[in-house]
């Protein structure tokens, strides 16, 4: 077994072990379960954990007071248990307000929740803002309860004066412009609608860390979801309106269809259309770096890219999918489970997203430091040193690959005026700007071209041999 192998091996055993330790949590807005998933996920990377308190007003909304709880169930006319929050905390309705109380079928209907086109599934169910109490449950179990006697309906919980809490973490660059990372951490057992995030954005973190170089600086965040990425906007979005580069948010990126094959990336675009996260993932997609579509921006429907991309804020932040939110049966209930979502499907989202921040790392402007003319190519084994109908395939006198390297050199210092980024250069090549990582990093051993700029350069501002 090769070092690389065992070393994803390693990584996908570690994720694995991750998922299984978060599963079962009880996770709401608020609350000891959102505690202690972050608690969980900063063992793999440095959180920094951050409480507002309940009533504090951010922006529009108002955080809620906490939820707490420790016990629920729901027994028959026969004494018998017909859900049991320890044995699924779907059975709850997520922010149910306490009840102690014995009812008829017809009193307790309004409070019972099911999904009749998913007989097997247990729907998950919120009521954050309106208090409400209620129980979930499969329909086919759902349509065997007796119409006659009196249930027992028990759930010990409160909702108390507390704090919301959001977290994150931050992996210093060379510069202070950023990149984002956003995923939720607020569902109960979801896999690919709740796990798939984070965890791939805590190994993320990790394979970023072991970079020799970082040009940006990253900036990995966890928020339960809308009422976070508001509350984090509230204390951050004035330093990410400054600082903010490019980003992503992590939602639904595993999951497989029925043949067990993975779906490919699904992207939605940043409000703006145009920005550097958007023109990056198009251009892997179209150079069939990676597999994927695009999706345009909606504020009708999605994950916290609506709020980084509130026309307050605009931030260059798009959206990263695989199997998207509301397209498989599984999404919103108990079908929602590892065996769908995959931990395979998470290692290559993984795999992929670093190419995408790979790419972003290498593209911007650059400049040609010997612009007036042809650079003497030659003189830094860049090309063949003789005419030779029998050099005509070489790159330099040992470069044998069919001019690729040459042809790729020529063109990059052609349009390396600083008004070109290096994506558009790609496409002029006919190439990828993963591509042309070698190009550039050999021209820039050789002095002759500067870059990567976050922004266009007036070419009289360097100096030009």
């Amino acid at each position: 077994m090769t070092e690389s192998n065992s070393s994803k091996q390693g990584e996908h055993a570690a994720m694995d072990q991750l998922f299984d330790r978060l599963f079962p949590i009880c996770r709401s807005i608020t609350g000891p379960g959102l505690r202690q998933t972050l608690s969980i996920l900063g063992e793999y990377l440095p959180l920094h954990v951050f409480g507002t308190p309940t009533g504090t007003q951010v922006f529009d909304w108002e955080i809620p007071k906490e939820w707490h709880i420790r016990e629920a169930w729901l027994k028959g006319p026969d004494g018998q248990k017909v859900v049991d929050f320890t044995n699924s905390n779907l059975h709850v309705l997520n922010y149910s307000t306490p009840v102690n109380q014995k009812l008829t079928m017809e009193e307790l209907r309004p409070h019972l929740h099911t999904l009749s086109h998913l007989p097997a599934a247990t729907p998950y169910v919120t009521s954050y803002y309106k208090p409400r109490w209620g129980f979930c449950l499969p329909y086919e179990q759902y349509k065997q309860l007796p119409e006659e006697g009196q249930y027992h309906a028990y759930i010990d919980s409160e909702l108390v004066d507390g704090e919301l809490n959001v977290a994150h973490a931050i992996l210093p660059g060379e510069s202070e412009r950023e990149i984002l990372i956003s995923s939720y951490v607020c569902h109960p057992s979801l896999a690919n609608n709740e796990l798939s995030g984070p965890i791939t954005a805590a190994f993320l973190y990790q394979r970023l860390a072991k970079w020799k170089k970082r040009r940006f600086t990253y900036r990995f965040v966890f928020v339960p979801e809308t009422i976070g990425s508001i509350t984090y906007l509230h204390r951050f979005g004035l330093e990410l309106k400054k600082k903010l580069h490019a980003g992503l948010v992590l939602t639904c990126v595993g999951g497989k269809r029925e043949n067990g094959e993975t779906v490919p990336l699904s992207y939605k675009k940043s409000r703006r259309g145009n920005s550097p996260i958007d023109e990056i993932v198009q251009h892997l997609f179209h150079r069939q770096v990676l597999s994927g579509g695009v999706r345009p921006f909606t504020p009708i429907h999605g994950s916290d890219e609506r709020q980084y991309c509130s026309p307050g804020f605009n931030l260059p932040v798009g959206q990263m999918s695989r199997f998207v939110y509301g397209t498989y049966a599984g999404y919103h209930n108990s079908l929602d489970t590892k065996e769908f979502m995959t931990i395979t499907a998470l290692q290559q989202t993984l795999d992929e997203l670093e190419q995408v921040l790979l790419a972003l790392e290498l593209d911007g402007y650059y400049v040609n430091m010997r612009p007036y003319g042809e650079v003497k190519l030659d003189r830094h084994n860049l090309y063949p040193d003789m005419n030779s109908p029998n050099l005509w395939g070489r790159s330099s006198n040992t470069v044998v690959d069919g001019r690729t390297l040459l042809n790729q050199v020529l063109t990059v210092l052609n349009y390396a005026d600083g008004t070109y980024t290096l994506r558009e250069v790609a496409e002029a090549c006919g190439s990828n700007v993963l591509d042309l990582r070698t190009v550039v990093e050999v021209l820039q051993e050789k002095g002759l071209l500067k870059g990567p700029y976050f922004e266009r350069q007036e070419l009289e501002n360097h100096v030009c041999e």
